[in-house]
């Protein structure tokens, strides 16, 4: 994202600009960083990978403990089976934590774009009152 001084806050869409164009222009001045880039994604995708590995261990140490009668080896398929069900309960709360952030953020971009669309509206109507007050209704 490039940064830009806070006098470019000023609205300054040409014609040729697109409501995407602006939006994209409007997240670049609240200085909105990119999910993409940060770490959001990886501790995402690591949420993801833990989810799945989960439940892969505890199938695992269900049949290492139903294969043997070593009370030793069902006790160690026990740990197996523990540490999958740790896995994906931490797996599942960093997709949930890591999904919510994204949502959220992009929820608060566009709540700002819109109160932003707003105010334009707004001071478009109030720049084209007639100040005369020659109007038929009164607003």
């Amino acid at each position: 994202m490039t940064s830009t001084s806070p006098t470019s806050t000023a609205p300054t869409e040409t014609s040729a600009e697109t409501r995407a164009d602006r939006f994209v222009r409007d997240l670049a001045v609240l200085k909105i960083p990119d999910p993409a880039a940060g770490r959001a994604t990886l501790w995402l995708r690591l949420g993801v990978v833990l989810m799945l590995v989960g439940p892969v261990l505890a199938v695992t140490a269900f049949l290492m403990s139903r294969g043997t009668t070593d009370a030793l080896t069902q006790g160690d398929a026990l740990t197996v089976a523990l540490a999958g069900i740790t896995a994906s309960v931490v797996g599942a709360a960093l997709f949930l934590r890591y999904s919510l952030i994204g949502f959220l953020r992009f929820w608060l971009a566009r709540q700002s774009y819109d109160l932003s669309l707003l105010a334009d509206r707004l001071l478009e109507r109030d720049h084209h009152h007639d100040l005369t007050g020659n109007e038929a209704a009164p607003r």
